[in-house]
């Protein structure tokens, strides 16, 4: 049986890793390994090939930044199998730049801008699937609108304009690959959470953040499918979010 093939853009660490080894865990996936540092998606593989996972992997140097290694990661993907089943668009950064500008630039550029050009290249490969297709970009619930002027919201006094800024950008290039290549393919944003990561010094479990397992686990259902009768969305674990 061919497996599906899929891809996870910063898959060497966090929600993108927890996600490989998730999926790799089925045995019915071969994953292509995002990271943007070829040396640490080196040692993430290794960590999963000790884990003994019955599914097959290989590292991707993707950086969202730079259109030459999304020109090489289509042609490697092309030149192996032909198609691509699923896209997780999840490499994203907190930028530690000295000034609003750069902050904006650096997180636009790849939480928003990087996810974009990526679907541009792979949409060919991604209808030339025989499952169903799928795109899923990782979001977050600080980048909806509606949510940042309710003062009721757990985020309403979280300022961090850059990163909700790049995220509601996010969300449009969602809705707008939803509305031009669905629903051949299928289209979703997805906030995982407060995770356990290395995005930010905020997210760690003393500031009530999930483990990756938690987060990811209800990810997994939108990659496999359970949950399309809420294609073109904006989803959480347990619902969505408005836009």
């Amino acid at each position: 049986m061919a497996k599906t093939i899929a891809l996870v853009t910063g898959g060497n660490s966090g929600i993108g890793f927890e996600l490989v080894s998730q999926l790799l865990s089925k045995g019915t996936y071969h994953v292509f390994m995002g990271s943007r540092s070829l040396s640490k998606g080196n040692a993430a593989l290794q960590q999963l090939q000790s884990q003994d996972v019955p599914g097959t992997v290989e590292v991707l140097e993707l950086d969202m930044t730079k259109d030459s290694t999304i020109d090489a990661a289509v042609k490697t993907i092309s030149e192996a199998h032909g198609h691509l089943d699923i896209l997780v668009n999840n490499a994203a950064i907190v930028s530690t730049a000295p000034s609003l500008r750069e902050q904006l630039q650096e997180e636009f550029d790849t939480n928003a801008t990087g996810p974009a050009v990526l679907t541009n290249a792979f949409i060919p490969l991604l209808r030339k699937s025989v499952l169903s297709p799928r795109i899923i970009n990782i979001s977050s619930g600080a980048g909806s609108i509606n949510r940042r002027l309710n003062p009721t919201s757990p985020l309403f006094k979280f300022p961090g304009v850059n990163y909700r800024a790049s995220k509601t950008a996010l969300n449009m290039i969602t809705a707008c690959a939803w509305a031009e290549y669905g629903p051949e393919v299928k289209v979703f944003a997805y906030d995982p959470g407060f995770t356990q990561s290395g995005l930010s010094g905020m997210n760690t479990k003393e500031n009530g953040a999930r483990s990756v397992g938690e987060s990811v686990g209800p990810l997994v259902d939108v990659v496999e499918g359970k949950r399309d009768g809420e294609v073109g969305r904006f989803l959480h674990n347990t619902g969505e979010y408005p836009w």
